[in-house]
């Protein structure tokens, strides 16, 4: 992770905008993402950190996120990038067992799309 993007998160920690626990699961996905290759910065990876951090925030909060009337553009966009949306139900099913946030449908599809773009950012891997 960049600095700019460390620096965004600590923002939105520090601001009092999120829960510290929201900050640290969005961190560590971001670190796993890394992990496995991909370009995590503030340019390829700042959408979606704003975005799961507010929707993880909204829904701890007890508030509720309503459903997109895109919903069933983004579905079908996502059809062509099956592991951005295996990789977005991963990550939903982390944070409801880790934070107890449960994210509807539409928000597994958002980030899906954000994880779909993130894919299409980082450099394909060199072949052997």
């Amino acid at each position: 992770m960049d600095d700019q993007l460390a620096l965004r998160i600590q923002l939105f920690r520090e601001g009092g905008q999120i829960k510290p626990e929201v900050a640290d699961f969005v961190t560590a996905e971001l670190a796993a993402l890394e992990a496995e290759g991909r370009t995590v910065t503030e340019a390829t990876a700042g959408m979606l950190t704003s975005h799961l951090m507010m929707a993880l925030t909204r829904l701890l909060a007890g508030e509720a996120i309503e459903q997109f009337l895109t919903d069933d553009q983004v579905a079908a966009e996502l059809a062509g990038h099956p592991e951005a949306v295996t990789r977005a139900r991963a990550v939903a099913e982390r944070a409801r067992r880790e934070l107890g946030a449960a994210l509807p449908e539409s928000e597994v599809n958002f980030l899906g799309m954000h994880l779909a773009v993130l894919a299409q950012q980082t450099p394909a891997a060199p072949s052997s």
